[in-house]
């Protein structure tokens, strides 16, 4: 039998935490059609086909909880939404991506499911489902399947769409210290943190890096000579303006010498311990098609090495290797350099790679190596003849242990002198556990925006957290980035709500921004008046570095439609329990379904958060359980069963007692003013505030540690303004 293909209903892409997990994902619904009364175990050969086409899902334990767990589904009888879920699951791992993430629930509506995979990068999970689906079906009709070469496109995808492995490495370790990421553009322009507490990060570049030092370190004359004014050694160097210019140096100096473009990088048009007035000259035409000033060096005798400064810190060192090949006599250079060089793994055109393939006709430096040793990329070298193709830039071994503490001392002051918070200094040295001065050893570069693959994938030795030194360097201990948020979800006035939280954080002296249903605010400017409760216009606060606090009002329908717009918060209110109805087209059919849209916003608060409940709801209160974090109650009658219950138990809550905004925290009790005091009485006449409103305000206000003091000055104040001015336009009116 031949099933028709499993239909594609729609795909969402959940920016921010959602009802399935914390982090981004992709839900795409389907339906599976009469593979509904068809299950894995009664496909014939189907799972033998699917468990040879990925055997490595012999690693997704499933529900089962152990190593073959998924296998064991497919073995007992499971449906095509859910193998469909793993496989794109190992398609993201095999194309590099490791997710581990996935779900598939089955909606109210017979034979469609809702199939959900963690999203590192947007494109390549939906391709990873489409992939998906059409391998399944092969296997299910046992067609043709080109496994090989679909993960080939999925890799080309996440090596064009995912941040490069030098920033990853960074957003990774930040996110095991809790602070926050935003990707702001499609390249590596990444904002860690929130608010006015945010850095920013472009590969090894951060908002440290001066724009002053990084261009100094271009220009590789000026930066020798502050080097040398500053006591660091290096190499006698001058600029050059010819080819006889340049062999009439080399001569003043000394053979050998080393060329090379002033304003270089990655080793490029850089030519080594050159000898002779043809390979000075010929090095200096290479060198000079770089488009800069061209510099002749004495030549140092050593090896090349790269150490990585953060800070104030030497935190990773890699040592070069020549780039040789063996003759055969058989084979031509150029073929050599294919089968003995290209092919090493560490070797790559992408940016994940730690080393370059070498093409001749794109790499001159290697052609007058070549030429320098008589051959040319047809040569035929002799059985057993070693040659040179490239003598730098071939940073692979680690040998930070190795750095003698005056090689330290001597590389964090040449990134001092230049004036950059991260730099990869270039030296060359026979022995890096010896001092330099012994040796005769130099510092013959300094790079803003140092590669960090080298010390991340070494050829040898230990792989360095380099990422984690950076991440530390941007945020010292204790600071996780983050700005105080709120988030506030509810069914009746809850933007309402969201500006008195907003008022009294206010005047606590932070600056606050606020998304809501009314638009976009900052710092009390209405600057956009569209509903602002989606994740874009969400985000456009905590990007914004002059925000020192956020309020959030989000709705269950943005929570199902994208997701939260902040990855945690410290105040999560949950004002009521929304009403399912109106929700049915995404599948909340239920008071239960509902919860689980609601419990988003307690599932998010951080661990030094507080999960704000109404106490006068029980679904709310019920809530409790699912925060990390502390849970503070309010309610309308301070003897009620549940504030009872919570008050017992020393914990915090806000009430009303005979009129009077009560704080408590157990048995003790601070009275906060009374509701008849006319600015509050006047307050409360609005439509969209309630008394349990202002109740559910003052635990927000408590929870981030705003005085008694200053809540009942924001409670008598609020609004106040705008009545003033809209009764003063309206008497100049008259």
């Amino acid at each position: 039998m031949t099933f028709p293909d499993i239909q594609i209903l729609s795909a969402r892409h959940l920016r921010g935490p959602n009802v399935w997990t914390y982090r981004a994902a992709v839900e795409m619904w389907v339906d599976i059609g009469p593979l509904e009364d068809h299950p894995s175990h009664t496909l014939p050969g189907f799972n033998d086909r699917l468990q040879a086409w990925l055997p490595g899902m012999i690693e997704h334990r499933c529900s089962v909880g152990v190593r073959g767990g998924f296998f064991q589904r497919l073995i007992n009888g499971t449906w095509a939404a859910h193998i469909m879920e793993h496989v794109a699951i190992e398609l993201q791992t095999m194309a590099g991506l490791e997710v581990g993430f996935g779900k598939a629930r089955e909606t109210h509506q017979r034979g469609i499911y809702k199939v959900v995979v963690r999203a590192r990068q947007y494109d390549v999970a939906h391709a990873s489902l489409l992939a998906a689906r059409d391998l399944v079906m092969a296997a299910i009709n046992d067609t043709a399947c080109d496994v090989t070469a679909t993960v080939n496109r999925l890799k080309a995808m996440a090596d064009r769409l995912c941040l490069g492995p030098s920033t990853a490495s960074i957003v990774d370790a930040a996110a095991q210290r809790g602070i926050p990421s935003i990707r702001l553009t499609d390249g590596n322009l990444v904002q860690l943190g929130h608010g006015s507490r945010q850095r920013r990060i472009w590969t090894a570049e951060t908002d440290r890096t001066s724009a002053v030092a990084e261009s100094i370190s271009r220009d590789k004359d000026l930066t020798k000579r502050l080097l040398a004014q500053c006591g660091v050694p290096i190499p006698e160097g001058h600029i050059v303006d010819s080819p006889e210019h340049a062999w009439q140096v080399a001569q003043d100096m000394g053979l050998p010498v080393v060329i090379k473009p002033s304003d270089g990088n990655h080793g490029r048009g850089v030519a080594l311990d050159l000898n002779s007035q043809a390979e000075i000259e010929a090095a200096w035409r290479v060198a000079d098609a770089e488009g800069s000033q061209v510099m002749v060096e004495r030549h140092v005798r050593g090896e090349e090495h790269r150490l990585l400064v953060v800070g104030d810190k030497v935190v990773a060192a890699a040592r070069g290797e020549l780039a040789c090949i063996m003759g055969d006599g058989v084979n031509t250079v150029e073929r050599l350099i294919e089968q003995q060089i290209n092919t090493d793994p560490r070797r790559g055109e992408e940016e994940h790679f730690p080393l370059d393939t070498i093409r001749l006709h794109e790499h001159p430096p290697a052609v007058l190596e070549l030429q320098r040793q008589g051959l040319s990329a047809d040569s035929i070298p002799a059985l057993g003849r070693r040659v040179i193709v490239q003598r730098n830039g071939n940073m692979s071994n680690d040998v930070t242990d190795l750095v003698h503490p005056e090689v330290a001392e001597l590389v964090t002051l040449a990134a001092r002198v230049i004036g950059l918070d991260i730099a990869g200094i270039d030296l060359v040295a026979q022995d890096i556990s010896r001092p330099l001065h012994e040796q005769g050893a130099a510092v013959v570069e300094v790079n803003a925006g140092p590669s960090l693959l080298m010390h991340l994938k070494p050829a040898s030795g230990q792989a360095r957290p380099v990422g984690q030194a950076i991440a530390n360097h941007l945020f010292p201990a204790k600071d996780n980035g983050r700005i105080p948020i709120v988030g506030i979800v509810g069914q009746r006035h809850t933007a309402g709500l969201a500006q008195l939280v907003a008022w009294l954080l206010h005047l606590s002296g932070s600056r606050v921004g606020m998304a809501c249903s009314l638009g976009l605010f900052m710092d009390q400017r209405h600057v956009d008046h569209q509903d602002a409760r989606g994740h874009d216009m969400g985000e456009r606060l905590l990007i914004n570095r002059s925000i020192d606090a956020a309020v959030f009002e989000t709705s269950p329908r943005e929570i199902l439609l994208e997701g939260l717009p902040y990855d945690r918060c410290h105040v999560g209110l949950v004002a009521d329990m929304p009403a399912f109805e109106g929700l049915q087209d995404l599948d909340v059919t239920s008071a239960d379904n509902m919860r689980q849209v609601v419990r988003t916003q307690v599932d998010v608060v951080l661990r030094e958060g507080v999960a704000v409940l109404n106490a006068d709801v029980s679904a709310v209160a019920e809530l409790e359980d699912l925060c990390d974090g502390e849970v503070m109650m309010y309610g309308l009658n301070p003897d009620s069963a549940i504030l009872g219950a919570h008050r017992r138990q020393g914990r915090r809550s806000v009430f009303c007692r005979q009129g009077h905004v009560t704080l408590a925290r157990g048995d003790q009790e601070t009275t906060l003013l009374h509701l008849d005091l006319a600015p509050v009485a006047r307050l409360l006449k609005h439509e969209d505030m309630s008394v349990s409103h202002l109740l559910a305000a003052v635990a927000c206000a408590w929870s981030l540690g705003v005085t008694p003091t200053l809540m009942r000055a924001g409670l008598k104040n609020f609004r106040q303004k705008t009545e003033s001015e809209s009764q003063e336009k309206a008497r100049m009116k008259a």
